[in-house]
């Protein structure tokens, strides 16, 4: 089979690795040709854009960073829709906001191709080791059409339901990511206010039951102030944050706290944290704090 793949960041570049390991033909797309120079050295192919990718593949991933670039990539000037042929499949693996999915879904329709939406749930180091879990949201058959190129990918498939249903999830997922990494780096920054080691606020807070076992991880990272070569850059788990908010308008839901902790995220981008890993969000409160003591 080949397929096409559009999108090689930090997440994609690795699923687009895992498939072609999976002994699939591959045709891979980025808007900087120098992301995929890995994969070329590899025999993947490159097309010069999401249309001339479409004529080639029977299957295409996308894995992009927000909504207005998958509809660039699909719908835009050399979009990839309007170049598959009916009854092929479009698999969007980014993480968009549901009315968003289920938008694509209905212009897939329109052109006679399948879509799934299934955004993932995982670190760059589980997408190197093909351990991703996949939130589906679209047709049963679709999906069970699909699961041998998931598993090239992923060690575990969830269906959610029907179109914008993975989307749902991935949003609350990354809702409760945000916000959890926020609080628990506001914690951090007032116990040391308080004249609490770093070292026994980790140790009593990390084995207590108000901690996410996420925020383990990212204890080396805050100890060292190392949050460069980001897991997941602070900036679109912003991006996500935003996009809950959207969700909470659409379904008429109050978002008061993830409101906040968006604007703290936004507040944090502006002084040139966006790059960084999302945990960077306390370098950004713990320099604040020093600033008004002095």
């Amino acid at each position: 089979m080949t397929i096409g793949f559009i999108g090689l960041g930090i997440m994609g570049s690795r699923m687009a690795a895992n498939l072609q390991k999976g002994g699939h033909s591959m045709v891979v797309f980025n808007r900087t040709r120098e992301k995929a120079e890995p994969l070329l050295a590899e025999g993947v192919r490159w097309a010069d854009s999401p249309a001339e990718l479409a004529s080639q593949v029977e299957v295409v991933f996308t894995m992009l960073a927000h909504p207005a670039a998958v509809e660039e990539a699909s719908m835009g000037q050399a979009g990839f829709l309007s170049g598959l042929a009916p009854g092929r499949m479009w698999i969007d693996c980014s993480t968009v906001n549901p009315s968003f999915s289920r938008k694509m879904a209905a212009e897939s329709q329109a052109h006679g191709i399948r879509f799934l939406g299934a955004p993932v749930s995982g670190s760059k180091d589980m997408a190197a080791a093909a351990k991703l879990t996949f939130l589906v949201g679209g047709e049963a058959g679709d999906l069970e059409a699909c699961r041998p190129l998931l598993a090239c990918i992923g060690s575990k498939i969830i269906h959610c339901g029907g179109q914008g249903m993975g989307a749902s999830l991935k949003i609350v997922m990354n809702q409760l990511l945000g916000t959890v990494m926020a609080a628990f780096a506001e914690g951090l920054v007032l116990g040391e206010s308080l004249g609490l080691s770093r070292e026994s606020l980790f140790e009593a807070l990390l084995s207590g039951p108000a901690a996410a076992p996420f925020l383990s991880v990212k204890r080396e990272r805050i100890e060292n102030g190392d949050f460069k070569h980001a897991d997941f850059p602070l900036q679109w788990l912003q991006k996500d944050l935003q996009l809950a908010t959207v969700s909470g308008y659409e379904t008429g839901v109050p978002m008061p706290v993830t409101n906040v902790a968006k604007e703290i995220y936004h507040f944090a981008i502006r002084e040139g944290h966006g790059e960084e890993d999302f945990s960077a969000i306390y370098d950004y409160l713990a320099h604040r704090s020093a600033g008004r003591s002095t």
